[in-house]
C-alpha cells in the first residue's frame, strides 16, 4: 500500500529518510491535498532506473526484429552482460 504524507511532514528529515529505507516503494507527497512529489531511497531509485533501461532495450529489440536487424544470440548476450555488468 502506498505511503502518502503531506508536505509539512518533510520537516522531520530523519524520520522520512528512515521510512524511505524501510519501504520498497516510493513515498507520495501531497500539497494542499493534491499529489506534488515522490521520494524514495537511492537503492530503490537505482533499481527502478535499471529496470526501466531493460524495458527500453526490450522495446528497441522488438523494433529491430521487426526491421530485420538481428544478430546471433551469443553476441547479443555478451553485449547485454557488458552493458548491465552481469
Amino acid at each position: 500500500m502506498p505511503q502518502i504524507i503531506p508536505i509539512k511532514d518533510l520537516k522531520n528529515t530523519s524520520e522520512i529518510s528512515e521510512r524511505c529505507h524501510k519501504s520498497n516503494e516510493p513515498i507520495y507527497i501531497t500539497k494542499n491535498g493534491y499529489g506534488d512529489m515522490v521520494i524514495m531511497s537511492m537503492e530503490i531509485y537505482e533499481n527502478t532506473m535499471r529496470l526501466l533501461s531493460v524495458y527500453k532495450d526490450i522495446e528497441l529489440s522488438e523494433e529491430q526484429v521487426k526491421n530485420g536487424q538481428v544478430m546471433d544470440g551469443r553476441s547479443a548476450l555478451a553485449e547485454m552482460r557488458k552493458k548491465y555488468g552481469l
